[in-house]
This record gives C-alpha cells, sequence and structure tokens, in this order.
C-alpha cells in the first residue's frame, strides 16, 4: 500500500485553501495546513514565516499557496495610475510576492528529493504582461508579475537541487470567493470546491518539463 501523499496547504483558512484541504483529506492525503487565522502566520515577517516553517516535518509530496488579497484595508484596485499610491503599490508587492517569496525560501527545502514532488503558487492571469489590453489594476497587476518571476527563477533554483521538484505558477481561474466576490458581476465563476478539484487534477498531470511554467486550471500554459 502506497504512503499517504503528504501535502501542505499554506494560506488553508482562505476560500480555494480551505476547500483544497477538506479535498486533500477526503483523497487521504496526509494533510498539514497553514494559515493566518488558524496559526497566526504573517506572511510579511520572515520571523513568522521561519518559525511557521520550523514545525514542518520534511519529505513533502505537495505545497501548495493559496496566499493572496485583492483589496487591502477595503482599497480597491486602481482602475488608472492617477489613482496609485506608493502605500497600496508596495502593501500588494509585501503581499502577494514578497509573501509568497518568503514562503518559498523556507519551505522548498521541505518538500522530498526521493520522488516527484510538485510546488504550485496561486497566481493570477491578470498579472500576464503579454495578456493586458485593459490596463488598470496596476499594483495587483504589478505584485502577481512580480511573483510570477519569482517563480519561475525559484523552479531555475529548484531544478538543479532536486530534479524532482516541479514548481510553477498556477492560476485557478475565476473563483467564487470573499476576495472576489464585489468582482463578478455577470461573470462565469467556479466555486472553490471545484477550483481545488482543478488544482489536484493538474497536479497530477504535472510533470518535470513543466517546471517553471504559468499554468491555467486546464493545464494550459498561460502569457508570461
Amino acid at each position: 500500500m502506497a504512503a499517504a501523499k503528504k501535502t501542505l496547504i499554506i494560506g488553508a483558512s482562505g476560500g480555494i485553501g480551505s476547500a483544497l484541504a477538506q479535498l486533500c483529506n477526503e483523497r487521504g492525503y496526509a494533510v498539514s495546513t497553514i494559515s493566518r487565522r488558524d496559526d497566526g502566520l504573517d506572511i510579511t515577517d520572515e520571523d513568522s514565516i521561519k518559525a511557521a516553517a520550523d514545525t514542518i516535518a520534511g519529505g513533502l509530496d505537495m505545497i501548495v499557496i493559496a496566499t493572496g488579497v485583492l483589496e487591502v484595508d477595503g482599497l480597491r484596485p486602481e482602475k488608472t495610475i492617477q489613482s496609485m499610491t506608493a502605500e497600496k503599490l508596495m502593501t500588494q508587492f509585501q503581499i502577494n510576492a514578497l509573501g509568497p517569496a518568503l514562503l518559498l525560501k523556507h519551505f522548498t527545502p521541505k518538500l522530498t528529493k526521493s520522488r516527484r514532488c510538485v510546488v504550485m503558487t496561486l497566481s493570477a492571469r491578470v498579472g500576464s504582461i503579454g495578456d493586458n489590453h485593459l490596463g488598470g489594476w496596476i499594483s495587483y497587476r504589478s505584485a502577481k508579475a512580480a511573483l510570477n518571476q519569482i517563480i519561475h527563477t525559484t523552479a531555475i533554483e529548484l531544478e538543479r537541487k532536486n530534479p524532482n521538484a516541479i514548481c510553477i505558477a498556477y492560476h485557478p481561474g475565476t473563483v467564487g470567493t470573499d476576495l472576489t466576490k464585489k468582482y463578478l458581476k455577470n461573470r462565469t465563476f467556479v466555486s472553490p470546491r471545484d477550483a481545488a478539484q482543478d488544482l489536484l487534477n493538474v497536479a497530477d498531470n504535472l510533470s518535470p518539463r513543466d517546471t517553471g511554467e504559468f499554468l491555467d486550471w486546464a493545464g494550459k500554459k498561460s502569457v508570461w
């Protein structure tokens, strides 16, 4: 009998993260979770991240970083650069780029080296430079674009240190969560559980050639 897949979900109190934790438990995975709500994790504080990492044993088969925000303190994404402020831009970078970078720094060493393993970080297609035809949302877009570079660069390093590791940026599509409910309007969206199922389907089909890619919920490459 195969050992249970050791899975860590960071940001497990959010819409996608909590649905993913439930689904992984139903699959019989050995699931560990970390979140701000339940564990006091502050992803903008490296000491907080290191302390959390110290509680997690190595040998992980999968890490999912499901952190991120669209609004900060009720400040909605900008429609124009004239609405951008230094504070808004820096806060978006702290939470959506710096935070995941620090998480990758401290948690990727926890991946197993003896077999295939996966680290997936939630990104967003609005962080794509090549696919941006609407403008606006400058702080959020820029932070997610930076995140994509961080993930891609981390994947290159991981490929040398741990050839069994697959590291990708992942766009889950439009998901009906507290994060997105103000922006859904008449748009088609999926439930957190369906988004979690899509993520696991993609994870199951990843191969080493996918490392460093920016993939969507269908496993298709997104434009950087």
